[in-house]
């Protein structure tokens, strides 16, 4: 098999569900919801992690919100072959919080966030003025929903 197929039953994926919602849930919060035992909780949660289902935890802090309230999306056409080269340019500018490869129309899709609608100006004329940037398209984001809640 050339990759491996990711199999979740229905109770892997409610408490996935329940720990996007809250990362910081007990183990007796996470059995109560599901219906399940702490032991069973703790063995899912360990075997999902083992397997890389689950990645890691992380924390949202209001830092993380506020420092750059302005974010955009910015899909990008690249002519030629430096896709490399860009997105290690990309990756290397404050502005860009991540670089994504993707397939389709874009060749790249860059994750910017920035203090205002002036500074994100700034960043996406001085993207699209790299050598083999040849299009461009923004999408601001407005609002966001983590997957999970409500």
């Amino acid at each position: 098999m050339a990759g491996r197929m990711s199999i979740l039953d229905e109770q892997d994926e409610k408490l996935i569900a329940a720990l996007r919602r809250d990362g910081r849930a007990s183990l007796s919060e996470l059995a109560g919801h599901l219906g399940l035992s702490r032991a069973t909780v703790r063995a899912r949660m360990d075997r999902l992690a083992a397997r890389g289902e689950i990645a890691g935890f992380t924390v949202l802090t209001r830092g993380d919100v506020t420092a750059a309230p302005v974010r955009g999306l910015m899909m990008i056409g690249i002519e030629g072959r430096g896709a490399d080269r860009i997105a290690a340019r990309l990756a290397g500018m404050p502005a860009v919080q991540a670089v994504h490869s993707t397939n389709g129309k874009w060749d790249l899709i860059a994750e910017i966030g920035t203090e205002t609608l002036e500074d994100l100006d700034a960043v996406l004329a001085g993207i699209r003025r790299l050598d083999g940037v040849a299009t461009s398209e923004t999408s601001l984001l407005l609002s966001t929903r983590r997957a999970g809640r409500r």
